[in-house]
């Protein structure tokens, strides 16, 4: 138990009436009657001890790959780690080098396909090097950061290049964490990165920017397999681009960049013959400028869209993108990626959520509201997290879904403070608020953290009917199983299961079904 469950235990324990000397007489028995060996003891700080460790190794892989990563691209070639770790001791161990490569692409099957390191990648890499020595593993991970971090210089000013840049990615992931599910303040940051960057590292450079989804191509097969829809682009650029459609039979590079895997830069678009231009209000002899088309990839490294980026606003000669700002714009499309991804299984999880609640509200009559609130982190140092409410369901099943934010702040709302305390210890609480009964009920991530929580209105009846509250449970217990299902599914380690916009959207109407199909599960392991 954490301290906040092990509060909340004795709290449950005691209950909302209990006198305080009875609490301190509780206390001074827990105190004279629990007993710790000294085996105990020492497993416990020798597990204390262990975690320690490794979040610090942690941090300082973290640090080194961020070194090494200098224009903050999101990942490292595979074939230059390995050629600078194959002169570690003088060569002395390549043989451990060689079945640690080996190791890492049977875990990592894509990276003999792009030969990519993601941050991930590069600390399990390291580690798996270092298993392959022999003598203590700590001292060899040791040895290679030591050894890693001494390969490779950096000026002052292109740390500080970095260091701006990295706060600019992060931004973007936290207009995803921070969004309740709406891609729109994703867009937001995505553009103003770009633009910022293009600003204070790129000559001052203006640039326009726009987003592209790969869909099937429903509308006009004939035309080919996939379409490109245009999302989003920089508002100067809207009149033109939003919600345009790329096929494959016109101009353009935009289906190469996705086949090939690779960035595609045209320096000069006058020259090139293929390019699409959105803008026919420019003049032909205009049409000048530099074009940049990334592809975006997903986890696994499958594309499922463009991010474009072009200069034919900008009057001045030279506007050509260096290598350092096609690296950059490599990271954005990365962290992209990730917020993307993020926001569709938020979606997922709210599909799955509206399913449960449907199955319950006919059940379980008794029950007044269900409120389903996310966790977000804070957006300063003054609270680590809030809560946002996301759907409201009454007892006749009608449902709000709040596209407006509705943010809750631990500071703000006292009389809400069990549902801060559900999310601190992870488990359910009950409570009374101004003679209505409460029943705030974590809905767990991977690491067994509350990323979201039911609280649920029983009115004025201290316990639910008893078949009532066995639905309750059993809806509960299904809609966890069915949301551990949904982050598996999206996590880096898992082969993902949608990569165009419909298999998305497939990809909603399963997560519903999800809810079915592990109740139908649960029935047949009960009969």
């Amino acid at each position: 138990l954490n301290l906040p469950q092990f509060v909340q235990l004795l709290e449950t324990f005691v209950g909302e009436d209990i006198s305080l000397p009875t609490v301190k007489r509780l206390i001074a028995f827990i105190k004279e009657e629990y007993k710790q060996t000294e085996e105990e003891k020492m497993e416990q700080l020798e597990k204390v001890h262990h975690m320690s460790r490794l979040a610090q190794r942690k941090l300082i892989l973290e640090a080194l790959f961020e070194k090494w990563d200098n224009n903050a691209s999101g990942f490292l070639d595979l074939e230059e780690v390995d050629a600078v770790l194959s002169t570690f001791k003088e060569g002395m161990d390549k043989e451990a080098l060689r079945k640690a490569k080996q190791h890492l692409c049977s875990r990592y099957p894509q990276l003999s396909r792009v030969g990519k390191l993601s941050p991930r990648a590069f600390q399990t890499f390291l580690e798996l090097v270092a298993s392959e020595f022999t003598g203590d593993g700590d001292e060899a991970i040791d040895n290679l950061v030591e050894f890693l971090t001494a390969s490779v210089e950096r000026s002052h000013t292109e740390y500080l290049q970095s260091l701006t840049r990295r706060k600019w990615l992060r931004d973007i992931q936290q207009a995803a964490e921070t969004s309740g599910a709406s891609m729109e303040a994703v867009y937001k940051a995505v553009f103003k990165a770009l633009s910022q960057d293009a600003e204070a590292h790129g000559d001052n450079k203006k640039i326009s920017a726009y987003i592209a989804l790969l869909e099937e191509n429903q509308p006009s097969p004939e035309r080919g397999h996939f379409l490109l829809r245009y999302v989003a682009c920089t508002a100067d650029d809207a009149p033109y681009v939003l919600n345009k459609i790329l096929y494959r039979d016109m101009k353009g590079v935009s289906f190469a960049a996705v086949e090939e895997g690779k960035p595609i830069h045209v320096p000069r678009v006058q020259l090139h013959g293929n390019i699409h231009f959105w803008n026919y209000d420019h003049p032909v002899e205009e049409r000048k400028g530099s074009l940049l088309v990334l592809p975006l990839h997903d986890a696994c490294w499958r594309a499922f869209g463009i991010l474009g980026v072009d200069t034919l606003r900008d009057q001045c000669e030279k506007t050509i993108f260096l290598t350092h700002e096609i690296r950059f714009y490599q990271g954005v499309s990365h962290a992209f990626s990730k917020a993307y991804h993020h926001i569709c299984t938020l979606e997922n999880v709210l599909q799955m959520t509206v399913t449960a609640l449907d199955w319950l509200y006919p059940r379980a009559p008794s029950i007044h509201t269900v409120v389903t609130y996310l966790v977000e982190p804070g957006k300063d140092k003054t609270c680590d997290y809030a809560l946002r409410k996301m759907i409201t369901t009454d007892n006749t099943g009608q449902k709000e879904i709040h596209s407006s934010p509705v943010l809750l702040l631990r500071k703000e709302n006292l009389s809400r403070d069990y549902l801060f305390k559900c999310v601190d210890s992870s488990e359910a609480i009950r409570t009374s608020v101004c003679g209505e009964h409460h029943i705030a009920v974590p809905l767990r991530d991977l690491s067994g953290q509350a990323f979201g929580i039911f609280d649920i209105s029983v009115g004025r009846h201290q316990k639910l009917p008893p078949h009532e509250h066995k639905d309750l449970q059993k809806m509960l217990k299904i809609a966890q199983a069915a949301c551990s299902e949904i982050l598996e599914m999206s996590s880096e380690e898992t082969e993902p299961t949608d990569v165009l916009e419909a298999e998305h959207t497939a990809n909603l109407r399963h997560a519903g079904i999800l809810f079915h199909q592990f109740m139908l599960q649960d029935l047949r392991e009960c009969v």
